[in-house]
């Protein structure tokens, strides 16, 4: 690894709490967040800090197109970065692996100077890509035969390839997974989208390790792998976590991020029927909970603990390490929950597809937005995901936000604090209609005033979170062993951890949303106690 000195063990997750935003969604920059997280009212709730990233220069999909990932410095200034530091808070941010912007310094490059280019291999060319895998179509790429777009994985209509004008006046035509928008002024065409990146080039993996070197100088502990599933391509297969490539890939990642001294956190969506996370977490990566939100949803409208609780048993059984959340910045993941057909075997899901499409119904009832899952020929598949803050899929009720905030934290996992649910939000239907067909995601993405914080601040249900945030970012308990207790009655839910003479307990009724948190430190006791 050009001498560096790599651990042999993978780093564990830090045991605190994690707040989650973009640098402006409160105030108008980071600066702003970080005079609130020195806020009495914030002091020691938070050791870590999911920085999304607009905190570099992009220009689409609120900062998953990466320009170049240097600061974008009308949003972040390296004393901001300073600032959270000496607070003691670690930073988390993303490597987008799969794709890069086509206004990147790179495609520009390949823009002007065509095959000239030294990044002319640096992105997938569709048409090189599908050789001898399909025909050519009417408007100038290949169309893969059927038995190879039968097993494309889309996340928008049609086929994921994008035209693009070179500057000679060739065409060329290139993977694009994700967004993308042509827009025309007179005769010109300009583009603005996110193009598959070529890992089979080297000189992608020496733009990841130069990125990965800029990332931990940013003070990063963690970082992110957004899409990595999608990276690793064969002509004939699926295109979303084929065996063994995408594993080569990500072990020779998190070999190079270890020289840095970060923590890899591979972010990915499957059914729990695929099994997908137990192949993660045999491999010792930690992975995100993605299940949790929709088992919160499901036991406070069912009034039941089962399913939550088979969750955490599976999870404290195999010692899983996992960052959970209620809200993030993309929607309530309730598609994860299900079953699967594999190799003709159905394999359960964590709920049944009749009480998944029963939340759903009740979340969009409750003004929430759906995003749908296409095939290759533009129909859709099912829904992705559902999008809405976490307050207002809950019936915008106080006593529920601070019951699924308490299970959150007694969950097993690292807890991740979206800073919308933190301060109730409620979903902000206007911004979804401006965003247009990609909009459905702003509908959870409220940027909050300085003014609306500190009024927010006065309210009790964001009193109430920042208590026991504080509590679970700071009781040696969460460090110890973890168990839940079974009771007779399915709506009753106790959840405790231990280390040393060092005992915690929350005690909750799903029926009337009442809990008590119990904490008991050698002689010493405090109790937080909530009656709806």
């Amino acid at each position: 690894m050009n001498g560096c000195k790599v651990q042999k063990k993978r780093r564990s997750l830090p045991h605190g709490v994690m707040f989650n935003a973009y640098p402006d969604s409160i105030g108008k920059n980071l600066a702003d967040t970080v005079q609130l997280l020195k806020r009495p009212e914030l002091q020691q709730a938070f050791s870590m800090f999911y920085l999304l990233p607009t905190v570099f220069n992009s220009d689409l999909d609120r900062g998953f197109s990466i320009i170049d990932y240097n600061l974008n410095t009308e949003l972040v200034k390296p004393r901001d970065l300073k600032e959270m530091q000496n607070l003691g808070i670690m930073l988390k941010l993303d490597l987008v692996l799969n794709h890069l912007s086509v206004n990147s310094p790179q495609f520009e490059d390949l823009l002007t100077k065509g095959q000239e280019s030294e990044y002319d291999e640096f992105f997938i060319d569709w048409n090189k890509f599908w050789e001898g895998y399909g025909t050519a179509g009417a408007d100038g790429w290949i169309i893969p035969d059927r038995e190879h777009r039968e097993k494309l994985f889309t996340r928008k209509p049609g086929l994921p390839v994008m035209r693009i004008n070179i500057a000679d006046g060739s065409q060329r035509y290139f993977w694009n997974t994700f967004y993308q928008k042509i827009m025309r002024q007179g005769r010109k065409e300009r583009y603005l989208g996110q193009l598959d990146l070529n890992a089979r080039s080297e000189k992608v993996w020496i733009f990841y390790k130069e990125t990965l070197q800029k990332i931990k100088s940013y003070g990063a502990g963690i970082v992110r792998l957004d899409a990595f599933a999608y990276l690793h391509k064969v002509p004939g297969e699926a295109n979303f976590f084929n065996r063994p490539g995408t594993w080569d890939y990500l072990e020779r990642l998190e070999q190079t991020a270890r020289c840095y001294d970060l923590i890899v956190l591979p972010e990915i969506h499957a059914e729990y029927g695929s099994g997908l996370y137990r192949e993660i977490a045999a491999r010792e990566y930690p992975f995100y909970d993605f299940f949790l939100p929709g088992l919160v949803i499901d036991a406070l409208e069912s009034s039941s603990a089962e399913k939550l609780l088979d969750w955490a048993d599976e999870i404290s059984r195999e010692g899983y390490r996992t960052i959970n959340m209620l809200g993030c910045h993309d929607g309530i993941p309730l598609l994860d929950l299900k079953g699967k057909d594999i190799q003709g075997s159905y394999q359960p899901g964590l709920l049944s597809d009749r009480r998944i499409d029963a939340l759903v119904d009740l979340i969009v009832a409750r003004g929430g937005r759906i995003k749908d899952i296409y095939d290759a020929e533009g129909k859709i598949i099912t829904y992705y995901q559902v999008n809405a803050t976490f307050f207002s899929a809950l019936g915008e009720d106080d006593s529920k936000m601070l019951l699924a905030r308490a299970i959150q934290l007694f969950m097993p996992g690292t807890p991740q604090v979206w800073y919308l649910d933190l301060f109730a939000g409620k979903n902000d239907y206007e911004a979804a209609d401006r965003g247009g067909t990609a909009g459905h995601k702003e509908i959870n993405r409220t940027n909050l005033s300085l003014g609306q914080v500190k009024d927010d601040l006065k309210r009790p249900v964001v009193i109430d979170q920042l208590e026991m945030i504080r509590l679970r970012n700071n009781s040696p308990a969460f460090s110890g062993s973890f168990e839940t207790d079974r009771g007779c009655l399915p709506h009753l839910l106790k959840l405790s951890w231990q280390n040393l003479d060092c005992r915690v307990t929350l005690s909750a009724n799903l029926k009337t949303y009442s809990f008590i948190i119990e904490e008991i430190n050698g002689e010493a006791g405090r109790t937080f106690r909530y009656n709806r």
